[in-house]
């Protein structure tokens, strides 16, 4: 079973504490590590490797609920600029990342911290330090919550 996979498990089991809505094509979850305050992922809950390969009703959803939950991200965590990114280089199930920019996110990293949030130092992304405690991430998973229920 991929990552993906076993995260979509864990929150039908109701044990996985990042998980914040389920809506109809996928499912809200903030990132295990939050350098970038806010940074929150949509898990598709087919296990598909594209876009291309979702039926075209589907397809349109996902990336209708994505844009829906980017803006929710944006309102609830202050983002000056919101990037996305679908990868699955990784994990090849389909999920977006969301990742909220302020000014300066990446200032001690050059480039005027400007740039990805793949210029940051992966150490460093995803180090302990990053992860949020558990009064942090419901903190985060409310503000996320009151959002989506403004725009849904």
């Amino acid at each position: 079973m991929c990552l993906i996979c076993e995260r979509i498990k864990m929150i039908r089991e109701n044990t996985n504490p990042w998980f914040v809505k389920e809506l109809e094509t996928g499912y809200v979850v903030m990132g295990d590590h939050q350098h970038f305050k806010g940074y929150t992922l949509f898990l598709c809950k087919e296990h598909k490797t594209e876009l291309f390969h979702l039926d075209p009703a589907t397809k349109m959803k996902y990336l209708e609920e994505m844009s829906v939950v980017a803006e929710a991200v944006s309102h609830a965590f202050g983002a000056e600029k919101m990037n996305y990114e679908l990868l699955g280089n990784g994990d090849t199930h389909l999920h977006w990342h969301l990742f909220p920019r302020v000014s300066g996110d990446l200032a001690d990293h050059g480039n005027n911290g400007k740039g990805p949030v793949w210029w940051y130092p992966k150490e460093n992304m995803y180090s302990d330090d990053n992860r949020p405690s558990k009064d942090e991430l419901d903190a985060l998973k409310t503000a996320l919550s009151k959002e989506l229920e403004k725009l849904l």
